[in-house]
């Protein structure tokens, strides 16, 4: 088959599926509706099929044959978009500024040992570094406030952004010393469910230790904050074993043996798929997933 069709054809079909309106994407694209008709048809004269159902008064409505390309249509303006950011890269050289943004719960000692030997890498670099709540990293990579995040997986995640899995970290139930589940050898689901859950703020996404499992909740965007919350009583919850461990906490929280633990955190590498690593960025993330190993 000669192949006719470009990028921008490809561009307005993923467009129009994901809008359903040939109108919509006319007045982002500052173009006229009869602009963006023509290229979907000559799109569709190229592949042969019809990509949408068209009928007076209604929105566009993908055909069978528009749903299987569609995806494939996406894919290959993202693998596009990761050529023109590899071809960047290799214009650029060595970064000058490593721009980094971590969840604040993130291991401590993994993430400053890999800065360590990051110094002595690269000795001439300059590096940012930003503790952010949850949701908070992957909301600056897509503004473009930072270059290289570190989160804990959860189920939304921009579509702009790459990612990459690292390595995980183990979840424990705990209450504080002073509640009443802190004295049991043995903690049922029942028994949780009698008291108040301190749970993660998800907003839309979810991940381990997000799960509902009591009537009571309270709700923070924080592992510290809930952490915070059992020394004062208020509660249990599921956190990561490495801030239950953290040296203010010590003596302050009792682990619990209970009848279900969520399963680990998923630690993920997270980038604009337009902007790819640099030599820095990618020797740095080499490193993350040896340190984050080495605790797991």
């Amino acid at each position: 088959m000669n192949v006719q069709w470009n990028l921008e054809q490809l561009r307005l079909f993923v467009g129009v599926a994901e809008k359903r309106s040939f109108s919509a994407v006319a007045r982002d694209q500052r173009k006229a509706q009869s602009a963006i008709s023509s290229a979907i048809a000559l799109l569709e004269a190229d592949l042969g099929v019809n990509l949408f159902e068209r009928s007076s008064g209604r929105q566009p409505k993908l055909t069978e044959a528009g749903k299987a390309l569609l995806e494939e249509a996406r894919e290959v303006l993202r693998q596009c978009e990761r050529l023109n950011g590899r071809a960047l890269a290799l214009m650029r050289g060595q970064e000058a500024l490593l721009r980094l943004a971590q969840d604040e719960a993130m291991p401590y000692q993994p993430v400053i040992d890999s800065l360590v030997a990051l110094a002595e890498q690269f000795p001439t670099l300059e590096v940012q570094l930003a503790c952010a709540a949850q949701g908070d990293v992957a909301r600056k990579l897509v503004e473009r406030r930072a270059d290289l995040g570190l989160l804990f997986y959860h189920d939304q995640i921009p579509e702009a952004l790459e990612r990459r899995v690292l390595g995980s970290v183990e979840m424990v139930t705990v209450c504080g010393k002073g509640h009443p589940m802190a004295s049991h050898e043995y903690v049922t689901c029942l028994e949780m469910a009698r008291h108040r859950q301190l749970l993660m703020a998800t907003q839309s996404s979810v991940y381990p230790g997000s799960e509902q499992a009591s009537p009571q909740v309270w709700r923070a965007d924080s592992f510290y904050v809930l952490a915070e919350w059992l020394r004062s009583g208020l509660g249990w919850a599921w956190l990561p074993r490495h801030v239950v461990q953290y040296p203010a906490y010590l003596g302050d929280m009792v682990e619990l043996n209970s009848e279900w633990t969520p399963p680990a955190l998923v630690v993920e590498l997270v980038w604009r798929r337009d902007e790819p690593l640099g030599p820095a960025a990618r020797w740095l993330a080499e490193r993350f997933a040896v340190q984050l190993q080495a605790i797991g």
